[in-house]
């Protein structure tokens, strides 16, 4: 979709009001270190005010924590090699729980307090100042987004700032109270997203800027919010709420009201596009080439060539994790796998190791290296390395999410990085081939762009994994001294891998999987410049993809499958969706064009009574690893169910053993902790503060 122009943003230290900031992040030609309330007083200021609310998304959507937050502890992801106790403690495994300290929901609560804010200001002064109703249904719009996300995760949460409900807070204020679910969906949500239904543009040529919300943007999250309110309403699991209230709708509606209502909204989204629409094939939404395509309809923006506006370096190294609500977009950095150690020897016969060795799939590339080819899929394919999270063995298990053919639904190929090509032309190496050990005692011939590591889809047995026994005294490796040494058992592959006869590539299957080596997640990966070779010592400048217009047929599925009528079923609404996973256009396993159609054959495969866990499993394979998940299980209470327990090998695959996990998951644990930041900021004593938490915490 084409638009007038990008959306620009500057950063500003912010009024503190009630436990957040008034404002962040104004969009400016002029940057401001201060905003205070008089700003939001003039013309100029509302309209920078609204710009910034856009900026806020990058604070939660990219930023790594929260990512993990959202992720971490589902049935797609488990804690990595490398995780710290930001994702050990997310995960739920072996008694360890994420707390009020140690949470990192404490993201959300911070910036979306802070948009919340920014909103009521804007509101507040709109009309004084002669500001459009177009314009401010933008604030009404991000004021419901973020109070649907806080209630979601929190329970009920507070409605006045310190200035009365839904007012702009200008006095910073220690005191709060939380209001119920059902007041914040009545109250807040719903009303809100209904005004910016009403009032936001629909078209193109009605946008001020590229990627501003439009009706069908608040269609969504209002549909969703009706759908996740029905459930709360129905709470078949008994799952606790907080505060303490009855599951009685103020506006005296039963929970079948509102699934009805979610899917009626849901179906006037498809049927009033907009500039919107679905992408013919589930490569081209998540290829790098086509970022901001009309099917995406809210995004976290970024921008690859000036730092400001990216909120994050552009080129070279931008240090660790952005926390406290940073703007990088550093999401793919958590779920890729070291696989820069993978080594191919530059000797033939003897695989003589040293540092001089190239890594095979190398990921950095040099300045001076102008002359090599540089392919779309090898930047988007390299990220940064941080493994803090890994994939289950059981996902790719009989009877799991992607246990499917591969060949005919596209979305497992056009989700993972299970190819890992040989890139060290990239570093300046030059084309010259090299050598990776095989099981048969020889070396066998790789070249630039070939695989160097492939997941298999199944076991084809007689793999052999290193550390394979050295009985060739020809092979050696060096010790510090750089003297050659016979060792008993030698490792060529440097990370653990396996051999297959008469295969140059090392290989692992996707059922020896372990929290060390695992597919990579090649729909988030970071790309430069188009078809540039990915420069990863930087955050990803990609957009982080927040709103998808195919999400309208999945609450509408949903809807239907939870009582709701109209002329569509769950079964045709899904099938959209399946059709066009079985239509292919490239194949990033194999690095090249692919036009098969199987849209038939996926419409043919699809159940003709859809359920629950059914819809699921499609927005697994739909939106893996995009932040959704851990949504997606509490509002439908079947968190513990799929992600109660899981398998993982511990270190190098089958060299290894499998660990079977289990997760303590309670239903209290469906309501995230109050952040200890937020209890520490409010006046009163620890009962008060206690009464405040959500229980068991």
């Amino acid at each position: 979709m084409k638009f007038k122009k990008y959306i620009k943003y500057i950063t500003g230290t912010t009024l503190i009001t009630l436990f957040f900031t008034a404002c962040s992040d104004i969009l400016n030609e002029e940057p401001r270190s201060k905003f205070t309330p008089d700003f939001f007083t003039t013309e100029k200021g509302v309209e920078g005010g609204i710009n910034g609310l856009y900026a806020t998304l990058r604070r939660v959507y990219g930023q790594p924590y929260y990512y993990n937050a959202c992720e971490t502890g589902t049935d797609e992801y488990t804690y990595g090699s490398q995780a710290d106790n930001n994702f050990r403690m997310a995960d739920h495994t072996d008694g360890l729980i994420a707390d009020p300290a140690n949470s990192r929901w404490d993201v959300l609560w911070n910036v979306a307090y802070s948009a919340i804010n920014s909103s009521n200001a804007i509101i507040t002064n709109a009309e004084a100042v002669g500001i459009s109703p177009a314009l401010v249904a933008e604030a009404y719009f991000f004021r419901a987004f973020y109070y649907f996300q806080l209630v979601q995760t929190f329970g009920g949460v507070p409605l006045d700032l310190g200035s009365g409900k839904l007012e702009f807070n200008v006095t910073p204020s220690r005191v709060s109270t939380r209001n119920t679910v059902p007041e914040v969906y009545v109250e807040a949500i719903f009303p809100d997203l209904l005004k910016a239904v009403n009032d936001l543009p629909e078209k193109a040529e009605h946008l001020r800027l590229e990627g501003t919300v439009t009706k069908n943007t608040a269609r969504l999250i209002l549909a969703k919010a009706y759908l996740t309110y029905g459930w709360w309403l129905e709470n078949e699991r008994d799952i606790p709420t907080y505060p303490s209230c009855d599951r009685t709708d103020p506006d005296g509606h039963d929970y079948k009201w509102y699934f009805q209502q979610a899917y009626d909204v849901a179906t006037t989204g498809i049927d009033n596009p907009g500039i919107y629409g679905l992408q013919p094939t589930f490569y081209d939404v998540n290829v790098a080439t086509n970022d901001r395509n009309n099917e995406i309809m809210l995004y976290a923006d970024h921008n690859e060539t000036d730092a400001k506006y990216n909120e994050g370096n552009v080129t070279g190294w931008d240090g660790s994790p952005a926390a406290d609500g940073g703007g990088q977009n550093q999401a793919v950095w958590m779920v890729t796998w070291y696989f820069h150690v993978v080594t191919s020897s530059l000797d033939s016969v003897t695989g003589f190791r040293n540092a001089n060795d190239p890594k095979a799939p190398d990921r950095e590339i040099l300045n001076t290296a102008t002359s090599f080819t540089r392919t779309v899929q090898a930047g988007q394919s390299f990220s940064r390395m941080w493994s803090r999270m890994a994939t289950p063995v059981n996902l790719f298990e009989p009877g799991g999410t992607f246990d499917f053919d591969k060949t005919v639904d596209s979305r497992f190929d056009g989700t993972f990085v299970t190819t890992y090509r040989g890139t060290w032309h990239l570093s300046g190496t030059g084309n010259r081939p090299l050598y990776n050990y095989n099981d048969n005692a020889s070396f066998l011939t790789i070249n630039p762009q070939e695989p160097v590591v492939s997941f298999l889809d199944t076991d084809p047995g007689g793999i052999t994994y290193f550390p394979i026994p050295n009985t060739n005294p020809n092979y050696f490796t060096l010790n510090a001294a750089e003297e050659k040494v016979v060792n008993t058992t030698v490792d060529f592959s440097g990370i653990g891998l396996g051999v297959l006869p008469g295969r140059a590539d090392y290989v692992v299957p996707l059922t020896a999987i372990s929290r060390t080596v695992f597919p990579g997640l090649w729909k988030l990966g970071a790309a430069r410049n188009g078809t540039d070779y990915n420069d990863d010592k930087i955050a990803s400048t990609r957009p982080f993809n927040i709103l998808k217009f195919s999400e309208f047929y999945f609450i509408a599925a949903e809807a239907a499958v939870k009582g709701a009528t109209g002329s569509r079923s769950a079964r045709e609404l899904i099938n959209v969706i399946r059709e066009r996973a079985g239509k292919w256009k490239f194949s990033v396993a194999d690095n090249t064009a692919k036009t098969d159609d199987h849209s038939a054959d996926m419409v043919a495969a699809t159940p003709g009574t859809i359920d629950i866990n059914y819809i699921l499993d499609e927005r697994s394979r739909e939106y893996f690893g995009e932040g959704y998940r851990w949504h997606d299980l509490a509002r439908t209470r079947k968190w513990e169910e799929y992600a109660g327990t899981y398998k993982i090998y511990s270190t190098h695959g089958k060299a290894s053993s499998l660990q079977n996990k289990t997760r303590d998951i309670q239903k209290w644990h469906y309501l995230r902790p109050i952040p200890t930041s937020q209890l520490d900021f409010m006046e009163g004593d620890e009962a008060y503060k206690t009464t405040y938490q959500n229980p068991g915490y």
